[in-house]
């Protein structure tokens, strides 16, 4: 009851009489390999976010996505671009009016640290309340010290796997890599994300791990029994190099991505700088991105690009073009490829503790298990009768208060915080261990993501053994059924912060906690705009026949 007392109060002093309209804007597009890179560092951008019936796959249906105007909604969303210290400001203003879909939204900025802008993080619940259709809210944070390959997403419900997604890249001026390619603008972006026929709604009521009907390369796929739709091309040019940017948006599946007849060189994930790795497959999962270093010198031709699922239209490998896209050399005929997987025997496949980080590698903390100021252990489970995930034993519901807001309004321990059991409080500037064990959770490997940091895995799900010198560092890893995996990050980033796997279905179905970071200091940390303080009253006052 306190709690409730004085959250009322809160929202009495500090509601504004009307959210932020809709500003004009000037968008600022800049990519490394421009001549001259653009002085403003402040970038102002709007995303509309509608309703609009598209067939990426040939099969027509109605959608959830994202457009610098109502009309240019498009899936994969427009591209955020920016370099290293920018500052972004962007409008979200919320058109949907699809019944049977989410009708409100949030936006979530993946792979952004968001310090000392928590309240930005975009999770509905957790760091915001949602924003109610015919609103609008303005995200406004910088990134003074990232670089890398990220991606914006709703987090509100299952509502991204109709379509609410995009990349973000943010353009380092010094990339210590720039000598390995020539080439790397927003043609060398590659999108993966499973589609689907039913609504995301749909699917999370069906209670059965979905099967994906088409895989979408930069927006276009085909699905068994389908039209031959057109498939993504992307052209290169015989004897350049190429950064790629591959980030899988799936909403369920993970892939196996290949292009036929050329080597992937790894040199970043998740937006962290690697040492150079080679191979010629890459298994990704959701929310997971790599660059790759492609050399373009091959006989000028058609090589398929393979994205395959572990799902439904996966059964079909590559019949049609199902689960690819076209790899053109400039001077290549118009055709389909004709190419050929390698051999089993051929194929360089890396386990995830072959990635090294370039700079400043080393875990926090010292050189054994355990050795952190605190260590978190959590079991993943799973209630076949209820269908439900849970993480120790709590099946993770989202509390009706976002749990930044109950922090700035005086409960700072983990007991005073909702939901109960699924909220950990930490101290701040402490080496942080978790420990997470799959347990019996299935439908995995689960991909584990923690908002505001990168961590470090000192032991991933495919090894018993620990690495402290110079682990993987990232900010989605997997967890595995049975399995152990460990990461370490440090506490100096306050806010609430959600862990999550990254399966939507499984998130819906209670597979999270929230990490409540430094809450003392979060109201000190963490100024919030009048703007944020809006949305809960007005998302509070929506009647039942406008939602969902």
């Amino acid at each position: 009851m306190f709690l409730i007392n004085v959250v009322f109060g809160f929202w009495l002093l500090c509601v504004p009489t009307s959210l932020r309209l809709v500003s004009g804007v000037e968008i600022v597009k800049s990519h490394p390999r421009d001549n001259i890179w653009h002085e403003k560092t402040d970038h102002h951008d709007q995303l509309f976010i509608v309703n609009k019936d598209i067939a990426p796959d040939g099969f027509q249906r109605s959608t959830v996505l994202a457009g610098r105007t109502p009309q240019d909604a498009s899936f994969p969303g427009p591209l955020i671009a920016g370099r290293k210290g920018d500052r972004f400001t962007i409008n979200v203003t919320d058109l949907l009016t699809d019944p049977t879909m989410d009708r409100s939204t949030s936006i979530h900025w993946h792979g952004l640290s968001q310090k000392t802008t928590n309240y930005a993080d975009g999770v509905a619940f957790v760091s915001q309340c949602p924003i109610a259709t015919n609103h609008s809210f303005l995200y406004d944070f910088g990134v003074p010290d990232q670089a890398g390959t990220l991606w914006y997403h709703s987090h509100l419900s299952v509502q991204y796997g109709d379509g609410l997604r995009g990349p973000i890249v943010i353009y380092d001026p010094e990339d210590p890599h720039q000598d390995l390619y020539d080439v790397d603008d927003e043609s060398t972006i590659i999108t993966i994300a499973d589609w689907f026929h039913l609504t995301s709604l749909q699917l999370l009521a069906a209670l059965v791990v979905p099967n994906a009907d088409a895989t979408l390369i930069n927006g276009n796929g085909r699905y068994v029994g389908g039209p031959d739709t057109p498939l993504t091309v992307i052209n290169v040019e015989h004897g350049k190099r190429y950064r790629f940017r591959l980030i899988d948006m799936s909403f369920d599946a993970f892939h196996g991505f290949s292009i036929d007849n050329h080597n992937l060189t790894i040199i970043e994930v998740d937006g962290i700088n690697t040492l150079p790795h080679t191979v010629n497959f890459i298994e990704i999962y959701p929310a997971q991105r790599y660059s790759f270093v492609l050399n373009a010198n091959r006989p000028i031709s058609n090589y398929r690009i393979r994205a395959l699922s572990n799902t439904g239209v996966g059964a079909q490998n590559f019949t049609n073009g199902v689960n690819s896209a076209i790899l053109r050399y400039v001077g290549a005929p118009e055709e389909e490829p004709q190419t050929s997987q390698p051999l089993s025997s051929d194929v360089m496949i890396f386990r995830e503790g072959d990635l090294h980080p370039l700079e400043n590698p080393g875990a926090p903390g010292n050189p054994y298990p355990g050795g952190a100021d605190l260590v978190l252990n959590f079991t993943l489970g799973f209630d076949a009768e209820m269908v439900l995930f849970s993480m120790n034993g709590v099946v993770f519901e989202s509390p009706t208060v976002p749990v930044l807001l109950q922090i700035l309004s005086g409960a700072h321990h983990a007991q005073d915080l909702l939901p109960k059991g699924g909220v950990h409080t930490l101290p701040p500037n402490k080496v942080i261990e978790i420990n997470f064990f799959g347990g019996d959770a299935p439908a995995g490997p689960h991909p584990f993501h923690l908002h505001g940091h990168a961590f470090d895995v000192v032991r991933t799900s495919d090894s018993s053994e620990y690495n402290f010198k110079n682990p993987v560092r990232r900010d989605t890893t997997l967890v595995a059924m049975k399995n152990q995996t460990t990461i370490r990050f440090v506490t100096d980033n306050a806010g609430p912060w959600f862990l999550h796997c990254h399966i939507d279905l499984h998130l819906s179905l209670g597979l999270a906690v929230v990490l409540a970071e430094d809450t003392r200091d979060t109201k000190k940390d963490d100024m919030i705009p009048a703007d944020w303080k809006g949305l809960c009253p007005i998302y509070n006052s929506l009647t039942p026949s406008q939602l969902p």
